[in-house]
């Protein structure tokens, strides 16, 4: 038998896997009824009159030797898989394709049963229950859905299985040559004779996939409302800024709301009993709209200072109301000038400035530390003070809007508003959210997210002029393009700065010279390490990436590093004289990015764990082959 020990799931550390056939002794009780001293533990299957059934667990769908491998040369028929499998962006076509595989070599049936709903972490179960038959998939359940249980059945000819099995010769010679495998035989019959009148195998259907960016709202949208309904909560407090973050956070709530109207019109009562709860309704209401829903869970703050533009101000109260959430505008200048003169007053003659007055880098950062902290306080305060000031009960949870990039480069302030109860989007890259906003204008109703993506992002904690415009990408020092592959190659494919050094000189190959490879993974190495820390206080997020930047909770690595990274600069510097020479001058095209180098374009065509698979453009590239 085999656990699952990557990423999210740390099952070897707390169980022990079967690798052997053990005998187990009979409780007293059971020796008394049936007169067996023992038991044999471990692999088998029943064995009915018509046909044999099995079961594996969900890792062993993933692993090399499977066991339906086994089961089925040694005549198993029907193979069972109660998996517990999270979502995973772009991971369902690694299942079925799995699936596939394994009826489609080894002739038989598959049923694949999964959980659903969230586990009180970071982790949605997606279900998506489906049933295989020799490759074919002939039953398939919904993938993202509010119900607690749903039930996917199908008819299958047994006798298809056999004629499948019988056509392959390889098979039958490897089946004659397998070891038998202990069974169990059961005096019953599964199958019954067939009926064509009114009783014959399902056909086989078109498999449904949601493109990554449905899953993005769906998965999420689920995940918050069963966290919601089960935390006795009564709703959300989300500091919207008008940026790209926040409003993607905004539209997943929106599409929560969305999926519960739907819900409560079709009859699902336990979802109508919650929504009743949560919604205060009275006499017999329910919820629907979904904006009217949104309006009693959803509250949003803009939370402006003298930095903050006309623009974003506008963008978050015109999609607060398409979505149909409570939302405020406050002006926070008061408080942040309060902090400032208890500073003063401390250390009189010392008066902080901006970069653009002429400041020091210390200063800045201070000032704008000052603003993001002072927000994380406002919206905590607004939570648990909201339900009362409009004389409703309960509390509510504050939602972080802080995205993967962000927190693998560490561009976020320690307690500022990146400190929430829960962050949807915590586990999604920057290039995912920012096709999302495009999606959820289209298809969600809210037209604004259209120029909330085309807005250049920026954290507005700088004064504006004539000269300069703080915008993220230029405060990092990095693109968030740049950052999402430094992600993959740090998390997944466990690189450390000599390895992504040579990776990226591949992956760059045209468009950037050694020494300029050299000099991005020095910088990101070194923000990396300085704001690691930062881990270790991050808002627990919804698991949508293997890349995810967990503290150790699920990354064990340490999170403290020597920022000067010694031995690894110094073998990089000895790494660029040696190609530097060799290697040609960049072209103009790569450079300015108007054509993709060689393995770029490589990447939609890649599925291995190598430099051009290192792409979230690839659904199959993105170090999701795990349970």
């Amino acid at each position: 038998m085999e656990l699952c020990a990557t990423s999210v799931y740390q099952l070897k550390n707390v169980e022990c896997a079967i690798t052997a056939e053990p005998t187990a002794l009979m409780a007293k009780s059971y020796l008394e009824v049936t007169g067996q001293e023992t038991v044999p533990f471990g692999d088998g299957y029943l064995s009915f009159e018509d046909t044999g059934v099995a079961s594996e667990t969900c890792e062993e769908l993933f692993t090399p030797s499977a066991p339906h491998i086994g089961l089925s040369l040694g005549g198993v028929e029907i193979i069972a898989n109660g998996s517990g499998s999270h979502h995973q962006l772009r991971k369902l076509n690694t299942r079925i394709e799995l699936m596939q595989s394994a009826t489609s070599k080894c002739g038989g049936v598959y049923m694949y049963a999964n959980q659903q709903g969230c586990d009180g972490g970071r982790l949605y179960y997606d279900g998506c229950a489906c049933i295989m038959v020799n490759g074919d998939v002939v039953a398939q359940g919904s993938q993202f859905s509010m119900k607690d249980v749903e039930v996917v059945t199908a008819c299958v000819d047994l006798d298809a299985v056999s004629s499948f099995r019988g056509t392959i010769s390889s098979l039958r010679e490897q089946a004659s040559q397998e070891p038998r495998t202990p069974s169990i035989a059961v005096k019953f019959k599964l199958s019954r004779p067939m009926n064509m009148a009114n009783h014959f195998p399902s056909l086989p259907i078109k498999v449904r996939y949601h493109d990554p960016y449905e899953e993005i709202a769906l998965g999420p949208a689920c995940w918050l409302w069963d966290y919601l309904r089960r935390s006795g909560a009564t709703g959300y407090l989300l500091p919207l800024s008008g940026g790209a973050d926040s409003s993607s956070v905004a539209a997943i709530v929106g599409c929560m709301c969305q999926l519960v109207v739907k819900a409560v019109r079709e009859g699902d009562k336990q979802v109508i009993a919650d929504a009743i709860r949560m919604g205060n309704y009275r006499n017999d209401e329910v919820p629907e709209s979904a904006d009217e829903f949104a309006q009693r869970l959803l509250h949003t703050v803009y939370m402006g200072t003298e930095n903050s533009s006309h623009a974003t101000r506008d963008r978050a109260k015109r999609l607060a109301g398409e979505i149909g959430a409570s939302h405020l505008n406050v002006n926070i200048d008061v408080v942040v000038k309060a902090l400032l003169t208890l500073f003063e007053s401390v250390f009189p003659g010392r008066k902080l400035r901006y970069k653009v007055h002429g400041g020091t880098q210390t200063e800045n950062l201070a000032l704008q530390n000052i603003q993001a902290r002072i927000r994380m306080v406002i919206a905590f305060m607004l939570a648990s003070l909201m339900p009362w000031v409009r004389s409703k009960p309960g509390f509510l949870l504050v939602l972080g809007s802080a995205n993967v990039d962000e927190g693998l480069r560490g561009y976020l302030t320690k307690y500022d508003c990146s400190s929430a109860d829960i962050n949807p989007i915590g586990g999604i890259s920057k290039g995912d959210i920012r096709a999302f906003l495009r999606w959820g204008a289209l298809n969600l109703g809210y037209g604004t997210l259209a120029e909330v993506e085309g807005a250049p992002p920026t954290a507005e904690l700088e004064p504006i002029t004539v000269k300069y415009t703080q915008t993220d990408e230029i405060d990092m020092g990095m693109t968030y393009e740049e950052l999402g592959m430094y992600g993959r190659l740090r998390k997944i494919f466990r690189c450390g700065p000599v390895s992504m050094f040579e990776n990226l000189c591949i992956r760059w190959h045209g468009r950037l010279t050694p020494a300029e490879v050299a000099q991005k993974v020095k910088d990101f190495f070194k923000y990396y390490s300085i704001n690691r820390h930062k881990m270790t206080t991050l808002t627990p997020s919804y698991h949508a990436e293997n890349y995810s930047p967990e503290d150790n909770r699920y990354d064990l690595r340490q999170f403290l590093y020597n920022t000067r990274w010694p031995w690894q600069f110094r073998r990089i510097d000895q790494l660029v004289d040696k190609y530097e020479t060799s290697m040609p001058e960049p072209l103009t095209e790569f450079r300015q990015h108007m054509q993709p180098t060689a393995a770029e374009a490589a990447a939609p065509n890649s599925t291995g764990l190598g430099v051009p698979a290192a792409s979230s453009g690839n659904p199959q590239a993105s170090g999701n082959l795990q349970k």
